[in-house]
């Protein structure tokens, strides 16, 4: 018998900064209490891959009276960039899209990434509701309220916050991904297991073949911690203005990595890199201890999760990083960890003891 739904709440500075997020099966049903009764057209947003999945939501809302309409983007980053959002601000204004109406995101990370933008801009503002269906998206992406595109200089450069009204987390989405995608999610679950949560690492190192498992409570269980994690997290801080930066501990060398790849490699892969470099940074500069150290490569292999990359690429990964959001001018910042549960921020004086820490993954 299927498990009763999980909501977790998203507080913030007003009401309009709060929203549930819902953890279950089975879950469409629960979209009308989240749009809203002044809600009556919607633009669903989802990748060419999910045309299926798309139409079943608004067959769904259809069913319960709506005016819904979809909008079909490129699959994964190549969603993210200014003429897809264009594209959707096009469909939303031919069909006459009021403040009073919404937009849907069903997919991964990248689909409410570019979904929350074009809400975010369209009429400055409108709601818009995630249903992600890659762990991924469920354990990071759809809940936080950032929204943003990719240009050519950098990943997310282009963004605002915007809080959804509500994110639903249907785990029977989970059933048919494929197991590549299942796991480059987890490295998101490794992160906040090391910066908050240490029983998401347990999960994992009990038994990392459930771990990966769709159908499994323990799957269940380290996706709701994380999501838990950066629901705490965001309720305190919605605008990355202090704790919320920790949730970048592993990005800052990821997603210059995902750049130097243009964008070929999944992000969830690139982190578990800048994990790795970002563990043997905090070790190198007396911070992270040792042992703590060495389980975040114990843990992301465990999982098929790579931990170490091209040795060929430093300068280009130096200037990507430069060009990273989280950086102050010209200093670089990262999170390292003093030791798991207790992330902080370190400015790098010199960018020798970057390249330093980099020898000891790279390849």
């Amino acid at each position: 018998m299927p498990l009763a739904p999980t909501t977790l709440q998203v507080t913030g500075a007003s009401p309009e900064q709060n929203y549930p997020v819902l953890v279950g099966n089975g879950l469409l049903g629960q979209l009308p209490e989240l749009l809203g009764p002044s809600v009556k057209k919607i633009l669903i947003i989802h990748p060419r891959a999910l045309r299926t999945t798309g139409d079943l939501v608004k067959d769904e809302l259809d069913t319960k009276g709506y005016s819904a309409i979809t909008a079909e983007i490129p699959d994964a980053e190549e969603g993210k960039h200014i003429q897809v959002a264009a594209f959707c601000w096009e469909v939303l204004g031919k069909n006459d899209f009021t403040r009073s109406d919404a937009v849907i995101s069903v997919g991964g990370g990248a689909v409410s990434d570019v979904a929350g933008f074009v809400a975010a801009t369209w009429l400055r503002g409108v709601k818009v509701v995630h249903v992600p269906t890659s762990v991924l998206g469920m354990v990071d992406a759809a809940v936080g309220g950032k929204t943003g595109i990719n240009t050519a200089e950098g990943k997310n450069l282009v963004g605002s916050f915007h809080p959804p009204a509500g994110v639903l987390v249907d785990l029977d989405a989970l059933a048919t991904l494929p197991k590549h995608e299942l796991v480059t999610g987890l490295a998101e679950a490794v992160k906040c297991g090391f910066i908050k949560d240490e029983r998401i690492l347990e999960l994992i190192e009990e038994n990392p073949e459930e771990a990966m498992d769709p159908t499994s409570e323990r799957l269940r269980e380290i996706i709701e911690r994380t999501i838990a994690v950066k629901v705490d997290v965001v309720s305190r801080d919605l605008k990355e203005s202090g704790e919320r930066e920790y949730l970048n501990y592993g990005h800052t060398l990821g997603h210059a990595i995902e750049l130097a790849e243009r964008y070929q490699m999944r992000h969830g892969a690139a982190v578990s890199i800048g994990l790795c470099f970002a563990a043997e940074l905090g070790r190198s500069v007396g911070y992270t201890p040792d042992a703590v150290a060495e389980r975040h490569a114990a843990i992301l292999s465990s999982l098929g999760l790579p931990t170490t990359y091209r040795n060929d690429r430093w300068a280009s990964l130096l200037d990507g990083m430069k060009r990273d959001k989280k950086a102050r001018g010209d200093q670089l910042r990262f999170v390292v960890l003093e030791d798991i549960g207790k992330p902080r921020i370190y400015e790098v004086p010199d960018n020798s003891l970057l390249f330093a820490a980099y020898q000891e993954i790279g390849e």
